[in-house]
């Protein structure tokens, strides 16, 4: 499909998602949801790319919800069964791809947005960087996953007192909280987010996308099962043999 509201770039192995509607801080809505899940579909297609960069035009990753995709006046706090759904579809797609996926954050990155940040596998930012969960100050509930996924990635108490307090921290403030991997300058984000995934090119694919699923799915359940999960879960690692015949010459 013809993208308007992102753009799709691969180079060297990494396909770059950039959202891009710098006029209103890359807000989020149901065609842009669409444009997402449909360049992750074709990501998972290219045999080509095997790291994912999602960022943002301007000055902000994405300063959440665009306000006019909001269906149903926001009854209840909840946003809208449309929008809900595209949303729903596009973090089942990043968590799902068979491939690591970055958020490297340039700037606002805000409650929708900070849901969908939630879902990749990691998340890089620049200095410039401001995280923040503002349901609470418009009368609004997470219905993306941002309740079960903040507390995994912060701890219970200090995900209330961001969610409870709707209060902006600087990128410093959260890679201290484990809300991110790592802060850079900001006229390094782009060189980080590329040397980053570097590191995980030169890694077995295979292995990478059997870790992300085991992963994924250890967080949902308990500790056995997920130990279970680990033990009984099959996965086809095709260099497996190359790779340790290659140690060996080097040994």
């Amino acid at each position: 499909m013809a993208f308007e509201n992102i753009t799709l770039e691969k180079k060297e192995g990494i396909a770059r998602i950039t959202l891009n509607r710098p006029q209103v801080l890359n807000a989020l809505n149901q065609q842009t949801f669409s444009e997402i899940q449909a360049a992750l579909e074709d990501i998972g297609r290219d045999d080509s790319v095997g790291v994912v960069l999602i960022t943002g035009a301007g000055r902000a990753f994405s300063a959440g919800l665009d306000i006019k995709d909001i269906g149903g006046g926001g009854g209840g706090g909840d946003v809208g069964a449309e929008i809900n759904r595209k949303a729903w579809a596009t973090i089942e797609a990043i968590e799902s791809l068979p491939k690591p996926v970055i958020a490297v954050v340039n700037g606002y990155c805000l409650t929708g947005a900070l849901e969908v940040a939630l879902a990749c596998d990691m998340i890089i930012a620049s200095e410039n960087a401001m995280f923040g969960d503002t349901h609470a100050r418009w009368g609004l509930r997470p219905t993306w996953g941002l309740s079960q996924r903040l507390p995994r990635a912060v701890g219970i108490m200090k995900a209330k007192e961001l969610s409870f307090t709707a209060e902006m921290i600087p990128a410093q403030e959260a890679e201290r909280i484990g809300l991110i991997n790592k802060v850079v300058p900001a006229d390094r984000l782009e060189q980080a987010a590329e040397e980053l995934a570097a590191k995980m090119l030169s890694n077995s694919r295979g292995s990478l996308a059997a870790y992300k699923t085991l992963i994924n799915q250890g967080m949902k359940v308990d500790l056995a099962t997920g130990l279970k999960i680990e033990a009984e879960t099959l996965t086809v690692i095709e260099d497996t043999l190359e790779r340790l015949q290659s140690f060996e010459k080097r040994t």
